[in-house]
């Protein structure tokens, strides 16, 4: 059974920091492009970033460049976001993706809440 478990969302301030977790299982971990999406209320779901599979190559949304990393570690079949100078505008239930080929699982997501 496929699953993919976020972990790490709650409550923060501006200018706090979280790191997301997303501990994958019933897959080849290794192998698959792992992605972040977030959704906030009334939106479209929208990529965060990617990394593929061996971790050398990252992608970010423009709007959390330089702030948020995406990193993984395969022997542990979990894919990380830590998020820096997190904003009101990353509000959001983010969501863990794993692709390959036609292949593509979800996360149930875990809520991220940047207020003061």
């Amino acid at each position: 059974q496929v699953q993919l478990v976020e972990s790490g969302g709650g409550l923060v301030q501006p200018g706090g920091s979280l790191r997301l977790s997303c501990a994958a299982s019933g897959f080849t971990f290794s192998t698959y492009t792992m992605m972040w999406y977030r959704q906030a209320p009334g939106k479209e779901r929208e990529l965060v970033a990617d990394i593929n599979s061996r971790g050398f190559t990252t992608n970010y949304v423009d709007s959390v460049k330089g702030r948020f990393t995406i990193s993984r570690d395969n022997a542990k079949n979990t894919a990380y976001l830590q998020m820096n100078s997190l904003k009101p505008e990353d509000t959001a239930v983010y969501y863990c993706n794993a692709k390959k080929g036609l292949s593509n699982y979800w996360g149930q997501g875990t809520q991220v809440t940047v207020s003061s």
